[in-house]
């Protein structure tokens, strides 16, 4: 009797071991996105994908921005091992200069913090042609 007990309470250990081994795991099909060169006012909305890769759900807890002028919106719902999530990012085109900007993904993958990269350059190519035209008018002078 003692040694049947002693192997269940070894067993239900090894159980509980085992069961705590399971994770999730984010794997982002890409961790950069370039918007390259795009005007004022353009469409600032890109799309992160990734899969939960691991063993366990996968809950995203947070996501944060590096400034105010890029928001990120995710799925909240957690994504079983297996399926696939996006997490929207948008930048504020109205800003004319390079972008360079990180957003933090908080989850309870084995990977617990990931760092997404936006990059890029938003232009006014009304403010170029007036600056051309002044200077092909010094020109002419």
């Amino acid at each position: 009797m003692k040694n049947v007990i002693t192997m269940l309470f070894f067993g239900l250990l090894s159980i509980g071991v085992f069961a705590q081994n399971k994770v999730a795991k984010i794997e982002f099909k890409t961790e950069t996105i370039d918007y390259g060169t795009i005007e004022k006012g353009a469409d600032g909305l890109r799309t992160f994908e990734f899969t939960n890769t691991g063993e366990a759900p996968l809950i995203i807890s947070d996501v944060k921005s590096s400034c105010g002028c890029t928001v990120p919106k995710w799925t909240k719902e957690p994504i079983m091992p297996g399926q696939s999530g996006e997490i929207q990012v948008k930048y504020d085109t109205n800003r004319v200069n390079p972008i360079r900007k990180t957003v933090t993904v908080i989850s309870n993958a084995a990977t617990p913090t990931v760092a997404l990269k936006i990059k890029g350059t938003v232009i006014d190519s009304s403010q170029n042609n007036i600056l051309e035209k002044k200077s092909k008018s010094v020109i002419e002078q």
